[in-house]
């Protein structure tokens, strides 16, 4: 018999223990949700406001989480996770986040992903209304991913990158430079990110001009018990983009995970993925409510 309890979110003493949910209901098209890295990414970086995360809500079965309803990046951004086999929880969930949950400048989204049919359902019952949608691509394993590294370049050998260097890379790869001035050396966010609880700092790739700078960098979080290959972040610095470079990075990821068990590997929905072979896998919908005034 279920006994569905729901409490406020403690990010400390509830971590690992949602980390660990996502990892048990993960599917590949997070039908389900978001894989596990996904959430501990935001956490540990600079850019999320992690002031908001005591509104996120968990409901447990006698102890055992099975639903999850959280902010990301921005915080009015609404994400739900729910195991299979509670669906009869997504009208609560939707209530409770549309009452809630950030709402800032009468700016309210949710974040739903094709299959999570109970809570699109429970969302239009709402009065919510799709808004928007994209894929991203996956790239399955089934196959070998072998784009060669361009002349003048050079891989930065595993576990051995340097995180200002990385830092730097992703500051100019991300336009930072271009939009907000040349990059400011606070490598602090850097060194959050390497001491996140779950971060693989060995398997990365970062690729090295005959200078010596980081020119495009690859991030991996490795997550053996889905056999994913978590891909976050891809960069090129602008003046090397065009060259090959990020094809040949994501060659080498999959060259270091596919021998520990890896299956798939994330990418995104930018046209680049589809042209070095990743397939539509993830549908994003987006979902507001325009009684509410959220648009």
């Amino acid at each position: 018999m279920k006994n569905i309890t729901a409490r406020q979110y403690q990010i400390l003493a509830d971590h690992m223990r949602i980390y660990q949910f996502m990892i048990d209901i993960y599917e590949k098209d997070w039908r389900n949700g978001v894989p596990a890295p996904f959430l501990e990414y935001a956490l540990s970086s600079e850019w999320m406001d992690k002031s908001y995360t005591h509104r996120n809500r968990i409901w447990e079965d006698n102890g055992q989480i099975v639903a999850f309803c959280f902010t990301e990046s921005p915080v009015t951004d609404i994400y739900f996770s729910l195991r299979p086999g509670y669906e009869e929880l997504a009208p609560e969930m939707i209530a409770f986040a549309d009452a809630h949950m950030p709402r800032i400048d009468g700016h309210l989204r949710f974040v739903l992903f094709q299959g999570q049919a109970a809570l699109m359902d429970a969302a239009r019952k709402a009065g919510y209304t799709q808004t928007g949608s994209y894929t991203d691509m996956i790239y399955e394993f089934d196959k070998p991913l072998d784009f060669p590294l361009p002349e003048g370049y050079h891989f930065v050998e595993p576990g051995k990158c340097i995180i200002e260097k990385i830092q730097e890379c992703c500051w100019k790869g991300f336009n930072h430079e271009a939009e907000e001035g040349p990059w400011h050396g606070n490598a602090e966010g850097g060194y959050h990110l390497c001491q996140a609880p779950h971060a693989t700092m060995q398997y990365p790739v970062a690729i090295e001009d005959e200078t010596g700078e980081y020119v495009c960098y690859a991030g991996m979080w490795w997550t053996p018990e889905n056999h994913l290959a978590y891909m976050e972040p891809l960069c090129t610095v602008p003046t090397h983009r065009h060259k090959g470079l990020a094809a040949a990075a994501l060659s080498e990821l999959y060259r270091r995970m596919e021998p520990l068990g890896a299956t798939h590997m994330t990418g995104g929905a930018n046209p680049f993925y589809a042209k070095i072979g990743y397939k539509p896998m993830i549908t994003w919908t987006f979902w507001q409510n325009k009684e509410r005034g959220n648009v």
